[in-house]
């Protein structure tokens, strides 16, 4: 966290032209004198006259916990951890899944490891990436705006050697350190002091009273209660924390009287399923998700209890475009929409997020989603090797030998 905030204020722009254009009054944006009284121009000496050419995501995960799907990213920080200790962070570059599948110079993507650094030297290298993106990222072409796509057009050693030159310094080789587990946070947790914060599963991020499910309602009942303090996940749930260890059964007891499940009552596979708003919310959604994808997980929950899995774990996304902002072409099942009613299936991800999945199927009903799913799963269970995920065992069996095996 602290190194995320030192990024945040490193990466701040100097210049107040921001707030002019999007801080605006009844009567517009408040013009101000550009040399701040001085009377010399303002100076942004990291983004200059332009800001980056459109997205630039960040995020810094532990080996143990990929829960930020670090490899998402345009900028990764991967730490490299000696006991306790963060002796520094691989550095991940050129993530990114938004698409256009009609566009085939568009494509979702990985970030690739770049070098080793120390912790006193992330912001400068960080920087330094930013820098170079500024400066040859693509600003001709609004779908090809991403650092990823510069990546591909360069190679990672002409883009490692350019960050060299803009920072003055070479980069060590990464460490060999690679994502080994994910952590959702659901469920009661000691924070370390004393005290405790509670994982609150929400399914699709959505907090609303809906039916017998009054889940907005139990979250203030919680805030007033006790006062929490509050942190959103990357999995679209909420963590309670500060928390003392006796208000726990009290907690538990507001959300049982509401009609939420807790935590540890999720079955795994709705614990990571994750949906885009879509509609009718995003004006870019050609089909439904977060309102579609519970009933594609009851399907699945039913399927797994018929073949004996209900507690096997594997990650479910969809999302109401290509653009891919539940991240779906990463996880064992991904589900991106294609025209109306109708998704392309992507299988052989996995937990971790370290591995694009393939098409398996395009345009596939809503409807026919579990039919579709369901002969895999049952050769899943019959086929897989000993601690074989379902996507993993997807990746090993390969396109042909699926298809193959669902058509008898």
């Amino acid at each position: 966290r602290q190194m995320a905030e030192s990024l945040s204020s490193a990466l701040t722009p100097s210049t107040t032209a921001y707030s002019e254009i999007w801080l605006s009054g009844p009567g517009g944006g408040e013009k101000r004198d550009p040399t701040g009284g001085s009377g010399s121009e303002e100076s942004e000496p990291l983004y200059g006259e332009t800001y980056l050419p459109r997205k630039f995501k960040l995020a810094i995960s532990l080996p143990h916990d990929n829960c930020v799907d670090v490899y998402s990213h345009d900028l990764g920080l991967l730490a490299v951890l000696q006991g306790s200790k963060v002796a520094g962070y691989n550095v991940l570059v050129g993530g990114g899944f938004g698409n256009t599948p009609s566009n085939n110079k568009t494509f979702p993507a990985l970030a690739k490891p770049l070098g080793f650094v120390t912790p006193d030297q992330v912001v400068d290298v960080v920087k330094a990436i930013v820098k170079v993106y500024r400066d040859f990222g693509d600003r001709s072409d609004r779908k090809r705006a991403r650092l990823k796509y510069l990546m591909a057009d360069w190679g990672i050693g002409r883009f490692k050697d350019k960050v060299e030159h803009y920072l003055g310094i070479d980069l060590p080789k990464p460490w060999p350190v690679r994502v080994m587990d994910m952590d959702d946070h659901a469920g009661w947790h000691d924070q370390g002091d004393g005290l405790c914060f509670y994982g609150l599963v929400i399914e699709n991020g959505r907090i609303a009273d809906r039916g017998g499910l009054r889940l907005k309602s139990a979250l203030r009942a919680i805030c007033q209660a006790y006062g929490p303090g509050i942190r959103l996940t990357p999995f679209q749930s909420v963590l309670l924390t500060h928390l003392a260890q006796k208000d726990r059964l009290a907690i538990e007891r507001i959300l049982r009287r509401h009609g939420v499940k807790l935590s540890d009552d999720v079955s795994p596979v709705r614990r990571s399923s994750m949906a885009c708003v879509a509609l009718p919310t995003c004006p870019l959604a050609i089909t439904e998700a977060e309102r579609a994808l519970p009933g594609v997980v009851d399907r699945l929950d039913r399927e797994l209890a018929e073949l004996g899995l209900s507690d096997e774990e594997f990650t479910v996304r969809m999302t109401g475009c290509p653009n891919g902002c539940a991240r779906p072409y990463s996880p064992d099942i991904g589900l991106v929409g294609k025209s109306r009613g109708k998704y392309t299936l992507y299988l052989g991800g996995n937990t971790l997020g370290t591995r694009i999945g393939f098409i398996y199927q395009d345009q596939v009903p809503l409807e026919e989603i579990g039919a579709t799913v369901s002969p895999l799963l049952g050769y899943f269970k019959s086929e897989r090797t000993d601690g074989e995920s379902f996507g993993d065992f997807c990746a090993r069996k390969g396109l042909e030998d699926l298809q193959q095996h669902a058509a008898v």
